[in-house]
């Protein structure tokens, strides 16, 4: 396989199996919110902010944790035939599936994208373009040293909120969205590399950082 494969597979297996470690001990976070709900139902006054931000914990806990779940083949499947398939046929056949998850996911990744530009005030169709125009005001305002950023204020429109009674703003889970997805559509190329690697007889998956921590654990 090219230098330019191995590198890509090496990095992105990484920075996920990393990410993925971590994220695995944010459910202590949401446990703590809602057992901090409980109490406060039971003994004080209700807190209005515990529901959303264990919802907000939980689409960052699943969406980051996602690639890593990806890498560790940890998603939910019915296995009638695969577990009886040499290693060779399983490449050959998660090849063929794994496009139509690469379809699925720039599909989701296009639609978390132009939700988030709503949330930022953006109404119009061409959401690539008010990124471009969002990021390119930034960085103008911060080598300026415009620390206010005025510029980008400018670019803002209405900021998204929940209709709720505490009313959080829905740009930060969104954006936590966005990333998570894309962090999956570079993993689920990964995984077809690998699997193409497979099928011409070369072996990818001994450079994975979970083929490594598997090896500790044994």
């Amino acid at each position: 396989m090219p230098k330019i494969i191995r590198a890509y597979v090496r990095i992105v297996d990484r920075v996920n199996y990393r990410l993925g470690r971590v994220m695995m001990y944010s459910i202590f976070f949401m446990v703590g919110v809602l057992l901090w709900s409980s109490v406060s139902k039971t003994l004080f006054v209700p807190s209005r902010w515990t529901l959303e931000v264990a919802q907000f914990s939980l689409v960052a806990y699943y969406l980051l944790g996602g690639p890593y779940s990806m890498q560790l083949k940890g998603h939910v499947r019915m296995d009638l035939f695969y577990g009886s398939w040499s290693p060779r046929t399983r490449a050959a056949v998660d090849s063929v599936t794994v496009t139509f998850l690469l379809f699925y996911l720039i599909v989701l990744l296009y639609g978390a994208l132009n939700s988030t530009a709503y949330s930022l005030g953006f109404f119009g169709n061409d959401f690539f373009a008010f990124y471009g125009k969002l990021f390119s005001t930034f960085f103008r305002d911060l080598f300026s040293g415009d620390f206010a950023f005025a510029g980008v204020k400018k670019v803002l429109g209405f900021l998204e909120r929940s209709p709720t009674a505490w009313r959080p703003y829905l740009w930060p889970v969104k954006v936590i969205a966005s990333v998570g997805i894309f962090l999956m559509l570079l993993q689920a190329f990964s995984e077809l590399f690998k699997d193409i690697a497979t099928l011409r007889g070369v072996d990818l998956r001994a450079d994975e950082p979970v083929a490594l921590f598997n090896a500790e654990t044994e």
